[in-house]
């Protein structure tokens, strides 16, 4: 005989019982982060970056492209003088006072574009993308690097400030180079000890594809002609539409020696999470020069296909820019090793 109060007794339970299997679930499980909740988004390298960020967003809001997005917002630093002498037109020179400039950018197809040890030409980032879009190949250097930017109609330009020119004439004084950490950040000056210099991008836009840039003067008072990580595939700049992408900041020798970004990009496939694939990368750097990687600063930024992000550096000091629909202006603190 059915009984009623029974049944809507045994329901109740049961019931229950479902709700407490899924708060168990709940609280054994991780929560599954889907990746449309964090498009669109742009992350960058350094204090810096909320400036580029905010003009890449104007694009990536009305749901644009993340490549276009990613140029707009690297052209930032390399016009304003908001760098502290380490991208574009306000770039410090090398020891022969010349302001040469690297730049790259890869966009959601694998497709890639680099200039490197480029003068005269104030946006390089443009240059590299123009280089990926009009040309069979990757990479341009030097004086065919700035008449290829002239014939694609870019203007010719001194691109050697008062400002830098006096900090490179302060620094002939005795000339000595020794690169030291951090010159991105704020609180340092062009000309100072602080002397390595980039910004490096990555985004994802609101159909989920991923591209990236990176654009840089190089260090300061450097031989004339070295070129560091930030115009090299690879090294400075990966992107996997399929995985995520990385961009590194620092000093461009100890990245290109690990293939950096690549690695990085690597490690998330394999299943690391940005900041875990970051944190790898380093360590590896760190394992090869112990006592090398006490005076030096590398960084990687990383983001995944889900829209996840981190990054991990060898020195503290580093910081990196977020912006998406929640907030545009966001500065985080890098973790790192010492």
């Amino acid at each position: 005989m059915f009984n009623r109060r029974k049944f809507i007794k045994t329901g109740a339970a049961s019931a229950s019982l479902l709700l407490l299997d899924k708060q168990s679930f709940a609280e054994i499980l991780p929560r599954q982060k889907t990746g449309k909740e964090q498009f669109p988004i742009v992350i960058s390298t350094w204090d810096f970056g909320v400036y580029a960020n905010k003009e890449a967003w104007k694009t990536l809001s009305k749901g644009g492209r993340a490549l276009d997005a990613i140029e707009a917002g690297a052209r930032v630093p390399e016009e304003l003088d908001i760098t502290n002498g380490t991208v574009g037109r306000t770039g410090t020179p090398d020891r022969d006072g010349h302001v040469t400039l690297d730049s790259c950018i890869m966009d959601e197809f694998g497709n890639c574009g680099s200039v490197a040890a480029m003068e005269n030409i104030a946006h390089p980032i443009s240059v590299a993308r123009m280089v990926m879009e009009r040309t069979p190949h990757v990479m341009l250097v030097g004086e065919g690097a700035t008449q290829f930017a002239v014939e694609q109609g870019m203007k010719k330009e001194k691109l050697l400030t008062p400002k830098a020119e006096k900090a490179w004439k302060e620094w002939l004084k005795t000339a000595k180079y020794s690169p030291v950490m951090n010159v991105e950040n704020g609180t340092n000056r062009p000309g100072g000890k602080y002397n390595h210099d980039t910004i490096g991008m990555l985004a994802i836009d609101a159909k989920g594809n991923i591209s990236g840039g990176c654009t840089t003067s190089g260090m300061a008072f450097k031989m004339h002609g070295r070129v560091g990580d930030s115009p090299i595939i690879g090294a400075g700049l990966y992107v996997d539409n399929e995985v995520g992408g990385a961009t590194s900041t620092g000093v461009g020798e100890e990245v290109i020696r690990n293939v950096g970004s690549f690695l990085v990009v690597e490690l998330m496939r394999q299943g690391l999470s940005p900041e875990e694939a970051c944190k790898e990368a380093v360590m590896r750097i760190i394992k090869k020069k112990p006592e090398n990687a006490k005076q030096v600063q590398v960084g990687f930024l990383a983001i995944n296909k889900k829209g996840e992000y981190g990054a991990y550096a060898i020195q503290k000091g580093f910081s990196y820019a977020v912006c998406n629909a929640e907030k545009q202006d966001l500065l985080i603190s890098g973790k790192s090793y010492y």
